[in-house]
């Protein structure tokens, strides 16, 4: 009996198996099938491809991941990804479904499109609805105009041109950019570190709710603003900072009277140029010099 018993188990067994690894691979094909859904892939050829162009992306929910590469076209990477803590749009169709009858119509899928013109992209996505992340290739010389509201940060790195970057919940990094930037964010960190900076260009940098760290060549230019409500101002600079006394401004309206100080921090790199503006509400600052 024992060796009948011996016999006759695999062959079950092997059922058994081959089932589970059939359905393991159905399983996984479905999954790489969702997959391939919520991901996208543009290319997008300049106009004028040997010129310098620009960028405009505005998110509602995601991140944006913008480097400069050494080719000619813009390359853009989408990956849709549900929302945390609620269904998803496939649940919620499921839900919708009429008894006794069936969705034809797919339920995820990715919008994403591009528009150039005049070397400019503009990127549309249905980010409204569910956090769409960015991952994108432009030519070196790119000037850039970024925003995201929840759910992702924004990161440029090795980019050259006018930067105009906003974050609502997240942090910012520019990372060996060269250029001017204009960047400011509400609750997360704002990181800059330049490799070249445009004479006479004007910058400004700001954060409510988080640090603020910037940094510029030597030789760098500028005059400086500096502010920050509750933390400090910390630089590795030979600032000329200006000591007058802080300028009162008194003004009047409606029989009410008003004096106010200025509280800025004033001073000067490299005898002076165009003003560098960076302010904290809760964070340090720290303005440092590259090695």
């Amino acid at each position: 009996m024992n060796y009948i018993f011996q016999m006759t188990l695999p062959h079950p067994m092997r059922r058994v198996s081959l089932a589970l690894l059939l359905l393991s691979s159905a399983l996984s094909g479905i999954a790489q099938d969702a997959a391939k859904d919520n991901k996208e892939q543009l290319t997008v050829v300049l106009s004028e491809p040997n010129k310098p162009g620009s960028l405009e992306v505005e998110l509602v929910n995601g991140f944006v991941h913008v480097s400069g590469y050494g080719g000619k076209s813009v390359v853009i990477d989408a990956v849709a990804r549900p929302r945390s803590g609620s269904e998803s749009r496939e649940e919620r169709l499921n839900k919708a479904t009429p008894p006794g009858m069936k969705r034809l119509s797919p339920a995820s899928g990715l919008n994403l499109s591009a528009e150039e013109k005049n070397n400019t992209v503009k990127i549309s996505t249905d980010s409204y609805l569910r956090p769409i992340d960015l991952t994108i290739k432009v030519p070196l010389n790119f000037s850039l105009k970024l925003g995201t509201i929840n759910d992702g940060d924004i990161l440029v790195e090795n980019v050259h041109g006018e930067l105009e970057v906003s974050n609502v919940s997240g942090a910012i990094r520019l990372s060996q950019v060269a250029g001017s930037a204009v960047a400011n964010t509400v609750n997360g960190p704002l990181t800059a570190t330049f490799k070249s900076v445009t004479p006479g260009a004007p910058m400004a940098f700001s954060t409510l709710g988080g640090k603020l760290d910037v940094t510029l060549p030597p030789a760098t230019k500028a005059a400086l603003k500096l502010k920050s409500d509750r933390g400090q101002v910390y630089s590795d600079f030979d600032v000329a900072v200006d000591k007058s006394p802080a300028k009162a401004t008194r003004t009047t309206q409606n029989g009410l009277y008003r004096l106010s100080t200025d509280d800025w921090t004033y001073g000067n790199l490299n005898g002076g140029g165009a003003q560098v503006r960076m302010q904290s509400m809760t964070g340090d600052i720290f303005l440092r010099k590259a090695k």
